[in-house]
């Protein structure tokens, strides 16, 4: 009895019609220009406007495209990418058009000259002057409040995950989680009513513990996520060759986690430097240089961003300056969120092959 043997005659149809690689780029050329065609016979001058119609369009026209060609199952998902990509371009588009908007006014004024002098007794309304003053109030003030906080948020942290058991831990997580979201003005008014008790003038180093109280919150949370991803073995290993706790953290915990706690300092000093109201309240700004925290008014970049637009009017040479600062502030805010990412990838740990 002989068998038969079966060849297969094509190509496996199991898989159904695929769009191909290019139509999401194709729709989304088509969406544009039906949204400008809206947009133009509609009246309408702004360009957000077209773009929100626009994102509309593409999810739709992406969902009735794939239902006709792959299925309302696989449209589904097609019209849930979209939708990521759609909140993508929401979030970065404005973000882009900030730092272009910054750049494009900042670079006017912002020069060697700008960065290296204060605004002494140049007035408002003139030009040149600079803001060195500025920037050497910052990095004191901020360089304080990491100072304060940095070590009282990561003592915090080790206490909560390595020691904090019972009505203190969870008193103290309760307060640092109102401590994340009380108002920048508050922790100001705090420091406020403290100078104003002991008779106190404005001071640069005021600043600085309100700014500490802001940054605390940041670095016991991030310092505290960052501990609880160390593996337990690692603890129990130390602790079964007899060393006692303390040395445990010491040698085996923090180093495994220094990566993500040093990024997470970072991260909170991004944060606090840009805080406008604690300074306006407790330093007062200042138009020379003044080098000492502990005495006499002070100025920062933010406070000097406000005060030059307050007093420009919307143009001229304080106009000018004031965007120039804000270039520079986001500047140092950008340097210190590369640091952190550089630190966290040169502290990662080395998984072996």
């Amino acid at each position: 009895m002989s068998t038969a043997t079966v060849t297969p005659k094509g190509p496996s149809t199991l898989r159904g019609a695929r769009l191909p690689k290019w139509s999401p780029w194709a729709i989304a050329a088509g969406s544009v220009a039906v949204a400008i065609g809206i947009g133009v016979a509609a009246g309408l001058d702004s360009r957000v406007q077209w773009g929100l119609i626009a994102g509309l369009l593409y999810v739709f026209g992406t969902y009735v495209i794939a239902a006709s060609v792959e299925g309302k199952r696989q449209a589904k998902d097609r019209i849930a990418t979209s939708l990521v990509w759609v909140a993508f371009l929401l979030a970065v588009v404005p973000l882009a058009s900030l730092v272009w908007e910054t750049v494009q006014r900042g670079v006017k004024v912002l020069d060697v000259y700008f960065l290296t002098h204060s605004m002494g007794v140049v007035a408002d309304t003139e030009p040149g002057g600079g803001i060195y003053h500025a920037i050497l109030g910052s990095l004191e003030q901020v360089g304080l409040a990491t100072v304060i906080a940095a070590p009282i948020g990561v003592l915090t942290a080790i206490y909560l995950v390595e020691y904090g058991r019972g009505n203190l831990a969870r008193s103290v997580t309760f307060f640092v989680d109102v401590m994340t979201g009380i108002p920048s003005i508050v922790a100001g008014l705090f420091i406020l009513s403290l100078m104003l008790m002991f008779d106190l003038q404005p001071f640069g180093f005021a600043g600085s513990l309100a700014l500490a109280i802001l940054m605390m919150p940041v670095v016991v949370r991030s310092t505290e996520e960052m501990l609880k991803l160390v593996p337990n073995e690692l603890r129990e290993a130390s602790l079964a060759l007899g060393v006692p706790k303390w040395r445990t953290i010491l040698k085996v915990v923090l180093p495994t986690s220094i990566g993500g706690i040093t990024t997470g300092i970072m991260l909170a000093i991004a944060r606090i430097a840009g805080e406008t109201a604690p300074v306006l309240l407790l330093v007062f700004g200042n138009p020379f240089i003044n080098a000492n925290p502990f005495e006499g008014a002070q100025s920062s970049l933010p406070l000097y961003i406000y005060q030059q637009y307050a007093n420009s009017a919307g143009s001229g040479a304080a106009y000018d300056r004031a965007w120039a600062a804000s270039l520079t502030l986001i500047a140092f805010v950008m340097i210190l969120n590369l640091v952190a990412r550089g630190i966290a990838r040169w502290k990662a740990p080395k998984t072996g092959r």
